[in-house]
């Protein structure tokens, strides 16, 4: 009977939870957010720091790869935060302190972490090829950040668990809730239930990413030969690719076919830089 009550109450929570979720500013979308994104961004700060002190980072001031992160990232997010401004959304943004870094490893992989702390791993640059097509991955890992993607999948993870969310979430004793934040924003999300959701949310970075590199000055119509390249290196590695319905990530030809459709909107946004 206990049990019974329990699953009732805690079925009208998720009902009300999900009825009273916030519409993303930028996508339309509601979103679950139930952790203050002020906590959210002080644990990405402590999380960046920890990687950094690791990683191999590739000055800038002697790395000719590594100031084109830098550049690529700060034209990318002043397009982002014009984008925000202009619609009197500026305070999306609050508690943005943007970095670039470049990280010597051959992982094919970049990311960005709440509160704009950005990281491209230097085995990307051989599939990019070129600064348009950087653009576009960053454009997509920083749309991830400000549409509040992660703290969408750690709220239905918090929620699935059953966990409360009371006064500040991140603390040492709270193993649950610091072992969903690592799984939610280090790199290699693994498969679970909550991953339609993740795509979904793929296509939303694939989407106002691919806006925010044409705003940059960056011709977002290299998206469409960067996953193209994206997809050959796949296949001649020769890994065993997950069918889309066992992946957060789209399958390649469905993704290229979205791009395909944001293209001309995209266009729209595009101004070569110096033009």
């Amino acid at each position: 009977m206990k049990k019974i009550v329990y699953n009732f109450i805690t079925g009208i929570v998720v009902v009300a939870t999900m009825t009273s979720c916030p519409r993303n500013e930028v996508t339309g979308r509601k979103q679950l957010s139930l952790i203050p994104e002020s906590e959210l961004q002080a644990q990405a700060l402590t999380q960046y720091k920890s990687f950094l002190s690791q990683a191999k980072v590739v000055a800038t001031t002697s790395n000719r790869d590594a100031e084109m992160v830098s550049r690529v990232g700060k034209r990318v997010s002043k397009a982002i935060t014009e984008y925000y401004t202009n619609q009197g959304k500026g305070k999306v943004l609050e508690g943005y302190n943007w970095e670039y870094n470049l990280v010597n490893d051959k992982q094919v992989n970049a990311w960005c972490m709440p509160g704009g702390k950005v990281v491209v791993y230097s085995g990307l640059l051989g599939i990019t090829q070129n600064e348009a097509a950087l653009a576009v991955v960053m454009g997509h890992e920083i749309c991830h950040a400000v549409a509040k993607h992660g703290n969408e999948r750690m709220s239905q993870g918090l929620l699935a668990q059953g966990l409360e969310v009371v006064g500040n979430i991140f603390t040492a004793k709270n193993e649950k809730v610091n072992t969903l934040f690592n799984q939610v924003f280090a790199p290699g999300v693994q498969v679970g239930a909550l991953l339609p959701n993740g795509r979904n949310q793929e296509y939303e970075a694939d989407h106002f990413g691919l806006i925010f590199c044409a705003m940059a000055g960056y011709n977002p119509q290299e998206a469409i030969a960067f996953w193209k390249r994206m997809a050959a290196a796949s296949n001649s590695a020769g890994s065993q690719k997950q069918p889309e319905f066992l992946s957060t990530h789209p399958s390649d030809e469905n993704r290229i076919a979205r791009i395909e459709g944001y293209m001309q909107e995209a266009l729209g946004y595009y101004k070569p830089i110096g033009k």
